[in-house]
């Protein structure tokens, strides 16, 4: 059998991996694997009902992506979010241009300007975005304190956070950790 990638919008977390995996099962479409963005499948795209399995994953919030410059893009998504929020603990200390451009294939400028074109937003913009997310939930655990928490972030200081966090999210982290979880975006949702 041949096996052929497809890429899925809107897949952020190890849930959604479940989600289509048993969306699959439920068509009767054999494949390989899943990951965050895609599924290797061992059908011709061409043996496949592509508008039942574009709707059975709208119904559960995905979508399927056919434009190959939409492909970069929700790739650049995936590997940026999986980096931030499932990362094991490690301490953010990436260049994310360095590592994109290695992950995809293609040089930094080209990824960078498709990027900005879909999603209206820079990828340093949406990188901020994922770290303040990242940096709410790590307040919402209560298990740090801000220094650690902008050590693990890979802020330079917590001040250069504390400034970061007001930007985005209109709160010092103090009166956010006192209204915790109010202002909480799902990861999906950033940039929207």
């Amino acid at each position: 059998m041949i096996k052929k990638s497809i890429y899925i919008k809107n897949m952020v977390c190890p849930r959604c991996i479940t989600a289509v995996e048993n969306t699959l099962k439920k068509l009767d479409i054999p494949f390989d694997e899943v990951s965050l963005g895609q599924a290797v499948i061992y059908k011709s795209i061409n043996d496949i009902d592509i508008s039942k399995l574009d709707k059975e994953l709208k119904i559960i919030g995905f979508e399927l992506i056919h434009d190959k410059s939409q492909v970069i893009v929700e790739t650049v998504k995936t590997l940026i979010v999986d980096y931030i929020h499932h990362n094991d603990g490690e301490e953010l200390k990436i260049n994310f241009s360095d590592f994109l451009s290695e992950k995809i294939g293609k040089n930094y400028s080209t990824i960078s300007h498709l990027f900005s074109d879909s999603e209206k937003v820079t990828i340093e913009k949406y990188i901020i975005l994922q770290k303040i997310e990242k940096v709410k939930e790590l307040i919402g655990y209560e298990e740090l304190n801000f220094s650690q928490i902008a050590y693990k972030a890979n802020y330079s200081s917590v001040a250069h956070l504390s400034k970061q966090f007001k930007q985005v999210s209109g709160l010092t982290l103090t009166n956010y950790k006192k209204l915790i979880n109010k202002n909480r975006t799902t990861i999906d949702n950033i940039s929207k």
